[in-house]
């Protein structure tokens, strides 16, 4: 069982998953429209691959549909990193950490450089409460998609509950540099705990 520790104020939002994607934007949304289809059963025309429907199925929740598709994707060779990773976030949801890691580890098989299955494994990690091993992780994802700034968020409340603080303060600071200013006061609130740690 993963222990959580809370740190003292307002929690951070929008943190979590990074799903791997291959699909494109349609012309409707690039212009600001919504789709009247959404949410509707997809029926296969030949328009959409295995894996754009397996990521289609699994945005609309359907998990069990979703894995199905994720794997014969992988059988037709189809996006393996991007299927393995995606099998691994929804292992990890359903709070089966060994078959996630599993999951993230094939994926890095096929592709290491693939910064999702970094980012996730990294989150995973964290969560079981390996810490090591998490800092590892997000620090390669920063190191393949370094505008990202959710991986400077997680790892540096990876470095604080390890209580690296001046890593932890450095890293937030290179969040708060990447990130909209609506999530700064949290952050900013954050780093003043942890100046008054060190």
């Amino acid at each position: 069982m993963a222990k959580v520790v809370k740190f003292p104020g307002p929690e951070p939002v929008k943190f979590g998953p990074q799903k791997a994607q291959k699909r494109k934007q349609n012309e409707q949304e690039k212009h600001g429209q919504l789709s009247l289809f959404q949410g509707g059963r997809v029926i296969k025309l030949g328009q959409l691959s295995t894996f754009e429907e397996a990521l289609l199925l699994d945005e609309q929740g359907d998990r069990i549909n979703a894995k199905s598709l994720y794997l014969k994707a992988i059988e037709e060779g189809e996006g393996l990193a991007d299927a393995y990773c995606n099998l691994g976030i929804l292992e990890s949801t359903e709070g089966n950490h060994t078959r996630a890691i599993d999951y993230f580890t094939r994926a890095l098989k096929e592709n290491p450089r693939h910064y999702e299955s970094h980012y996730n494994l990294a989150n995973l990690y964290a969560e079981v409460g390996n810490y090591n091993l998490a800092k590892v992780h997000y620090a390669i994802a920063i190191e393949l998609e370094p505008g990202y700034p959710n991986s400077y968020f997680n790892l540096g409340l990876t470095l604080a509950v390890t209580k690296e603080f001046s890593e932890a303060i450095e890293t937030l600071r290179n969040f708060i540099r990447l990130s909209p200013a609506d999530d700064h006061k949290q952050v900013n609130q954050l780093i003043d705990q942890l100046n008054s740690l060190r």
